[in-house]
């Protein structure tokens, strides 16, 4: 009988686990998820498809990625995001739905941009525009995060995390499989074809409007602004010192958006920060620098953008719902570096199959097999990044904190991944996938020393 009331409890638990993505909160998040997910591929994976197909070379390809540095250099303007208002949208909107429309509105117009230029005739205005789409989302996501941490509790930010991720994962598809599908259909023959990419990033910029829709829809979260607070304490300290008054705010402003944030960090986890800063320097790694060079491979491997395209599609959103989902509830009952532990090591994984199929050839079973793989790994150790990083952020600072862990991130593996092409030409496929899996490993060690001293 005992036996049988605590496995009723355990399956109730679980059950109590799942129904925390039913709530308001957790649903903006979704949606707000599908509209940091959109850009990112569109300068990333998908647009290396699109300059291969129209000639560029592979090893241009790599440092045409790092456009995609945007998002590691976020950190430097995020005080700036934290803290100005934007005339009459601010007063109107609020601070985070201001920016959030300001950021959106720039990507769908630079998309825009991007469907009107061609990358045979005019590739530096082609770059140009995409530049401003990886700045505008990396600003974009610099408030959605700190809307999310500003919006719920803790006990909401796991399940948030996940719905994010559904809605960021699932984004991801419709730019890379959605985007493909619609350039394979607006194609009329398997030769490269503007006019097919331009009816793909038109209808990308469409797709904007789920973000734009869901910033008037939600509400602006309530906080105590206790910058403000800290802010005039300083400032009426120089004051005292007889500072100008100008200049006193100044300095004091300085100080509160960009000292503060950095110093309140160190502060709270001392000798161990160093080590928190490895780990999110380097735990996407294996999956960033692979990722630059798939749909490349997948071109020289002689699939079709329509085989991509419907594998994505089928396997893809199947295996990122459950990848997210799963991960969020995960994260309910195990601690963070557990899930962070298997997250990276399914990458790992996930890398080294790739080289089999490098190996093996064109073989449409076993890409649906990877593809499948790749997204369910992807969405737990995500989920798992983005509730670990958000654990490590003071409220107070919530947009720059959150910036710089989430910059940093992607600041080593993106240069890395710069090089991925000429890598490829000189050593090929097959080692390449196995050396993207071999630079995860270290990850694994350094995620079970944080574990044993630090308990998150």
């Amino acid at each position: 009988m005992q036996v049988e009331t605590v496995t009723a409890t355990k399956k109730q638990s679980w059950l109590e686990s799942s129904k925390i993505y039913l709530h308001k909160r957790v649903a903006i998040l979704f949606f707000f998820g599908f509209s940091a997910g959109l850009p990112i591929l569109l300068v990333f994976s998908t647009l290396s498809f699109w300059l291969r197909e129209s000639g560029v070379s592979r090893a241009s390809i790599g440092f045409f990625s790092w456009i995609a540095l945007a998002y590691a250099f976020k950190w430097m303007w995020s005080p700036f995001v934290d803290r100005l208002s934007i005339p009459l949208l601010t007063r109107w909107l609020g601070r985070r739905r201001s920016w959030l429309l300001l950021s959106q509105a720039s990507i769908t117009l630079a998309l825009i941009g991007m469907a009107t230029s061609d990358p045979q005739q005019n590739l530096a205005l082609f770059a140009i525009f995409a530049l401003v789409v990886a700045y505008s989302s990396a600003t974009q996501d610099i408030v959605i995060d700190a809307y999310r941490i500003e919006s719920a509790p803790e006990k909401f930010q796991a399940a948030m995390a996940a719905a994010y991720m559904t809605g960021y994962r699932l984004a991801m598809i419709m730019a890379g499989a959605g985007s493909l599908a619609i350039a394979a259909w607006a194609s009329e023959t398997d030769a490269y074809q503007l006019s097919a990419w331009s009816t793909a990033y038109y209808a990308m910029a469409a797709c904007m409007g789920v973000g734009i829709i869901t910033t008037f829809i939600a509400k602006e979260p309530d906080y105590q602004d206790t910058q403000k607070q800290q802010l005039d304490k300083v400032s009426n300290q120089l004051n005292k010192a007889q500072v100008p008054v100008g200049l006193a705010r100044f300095i004091a402003w300085l100080n509160t958006a960009i000292v503060s944030p950095f110093a309140d960090f160190f502060k709270r986890y001392g000798k161990h920060a160093i080590l928190i800063l490895a780990l999110i320097g380097s735990y996407r790694i294996s999956d960033i620098v692979m990722g630059i060079m798939a749909n490349p491979f997948y071109s020289d491997m002689g699939y079709t953008k329509g085989e991509v395209a419907a594998i994505s599609k089928v396997f893809g959103v199947i295996m990122t719902l459950v990848g997210a989902g799963l991960g969020g509830i995960l994260l309910n009952r195990f601690s963070t570096y557990s899930i962070l532990f298997l997250g990276a090591f399914l990458v790992v994984l996930t890398n080294l199959i790739f080289a089999v199929l490098a190996f093996v050839g064109k073989d449409l079973t076993l890409l649906a097999v990877i593809i499948s793989m790749d997204n369910i790994s992807a969405g737990i150790a995500t989920t798992a990044f983005i509730t670990y990083i958000s654990k490590l952020t003071n409220i107070e600072f919530s947009a720059t904190q959150y910036a710089l862990f989430s910059s940093m991130m992607l600041l080593f593996p993106k240069f890395i991944a710069g090089f991925s092409g000429v890598y490829v030409d000189s050593f090929g496929y097959v080692n390449f996938f196995v050396a993207s899996a071999l630079i995860g490993v270290p990850v694994l060690g350094l995620i079970m020393v944080l574990k044993k001293v630090i308990k998150t």
